[in-house]
């Protein structure tokens, strides 16, 4: 009777520890940006899991010190030793099997949202324009009806800027979106990798120069984030970010008509920090790539075609 009122109490406690845990990881949704696109749902349902998993092993480590501390607390007078427990077969299998167990689990709930986001949809979210064809991760949309993407956008980076080629030739230097649309970004890097992350996105892709890299993403949130460089490309990469606008159909076909009537100059912040004296009296011999001066955008450009 008293071996299974001790059975009833640990099962209580896991009881405890798994609600606890699980309730913390729910709280994980919040300490992340906003969900922007319907790929960002599952990337931080993947992390509010880990967030339980690792709440759990930590609640249950704590309570056990906690609850040896308390009642099995030697006195004052017991300086005798604690019985050693070396060549328990029980224990080591315990500690051995139940870290392998639980890095399965992981992995086996990481590869369940891959399918989910698979069975959701859609085709690869990026895709290599190289000889040989890559098969990578499918992003996630609510339908489950695989579609094409609605328009494709060329997205330019170098040293040290943004710029983005819209399907009617207009070239900006912001990224307006479709709320709702399925958008493929056509990826282009000038002379180094560069990494095109937003975090409200989720979604972060390097590019390579030489190679056209394709971004399928799917806003889902109307707002303004900022597009930031995420590789260490140069002396000025920090100063690399671009506004990036989700918007409703209407107000983006009222910027794409008002934005070739309204040119504006770009002003390239890495131009002012490389104008700047020396900081330091030394001087260093490392290669800088001087920023290209301000350049009108805004504007549309004619192609041969036309």
């Amino acid at each position: 009777m008293v071996r299974f009122l001790e059975y009833l109490l640990i099962a209580g406690c896991i009881a405890v520890l798994l609600v606890a845990s699980h309730w913390i990881g729910q709280q994980a949704y919040s300490w992340m940006p906003a969900e922007a696109t319907a790929e960002a749902q599952k990337v931080d349902s993947l992390f509010s899991f880990l967030v339980s998993v690792g709440a759990f092993i930590f609640l249950g480590l704590v309570g056990m010190m906690i609850y040896s501390m308390l009642f099995f607390r030697a006195s004052k007078e017991d300086y005798s030793e604690g019985h050693p427990s070396r060549g328990d077969a029980r224990l080591e299998i315990l500690w051995t099997a139940t870290p392998t167990l639980l890095v399965m689990w992981i992995a086996f709930q990481g590869f369940n949202i891959y399918q989910q986001l698979d069975i959701l949809g859609l085709r690869q979210i990026v895709h290599l324009h190289t000889p040989l064809e890559f098969e990578t991760a499918s992003a996630a949309e609510v339908s489950d009806v695989p579609k094409p993407a609605d328009e494709t956008i060329d997205v330019f980076v170098k040293q040290w800027d943004w710029s983005f080629r819209y399907p009617n030739n207009v070239n900006s230097n912001e990224l307006h979106l479709l709320v709702n649309r399925r958008t493929r970004l056509n990826m282009h890097a000038q002379e180094v990798i560069h990494g095109f992350y937003v975090p409200e996105f989720r979604l972060k892709q390097d590019i390579i120069p030489g190679r056209d890299i394709d971004l399928v993403v799917t806003p889902i949130r109307v707002g303004k984030y900022k597009l930031k460089d995420s590789q260490f490309s140069g002396t000025y990469f920090a100063l690399m970010d671009a506004d990036v606008y989700v918007e409703p159909i209407e107000k983006y076909n009222q910027w794409l008509t008002q934005v070739t009537s309204e040119p504006m100059t770009i002003k390239n912040q890495a131009v002012a920090e490389y104008s700047q004296p020396p900081k330091t009296l030394f001087k260093t011999s490392w290669y800088t790539v001087a920023p290209a001066q301000s350049a009108v955008a805004n504007q549309r450009k004619v192609s041969n075609d036309t």
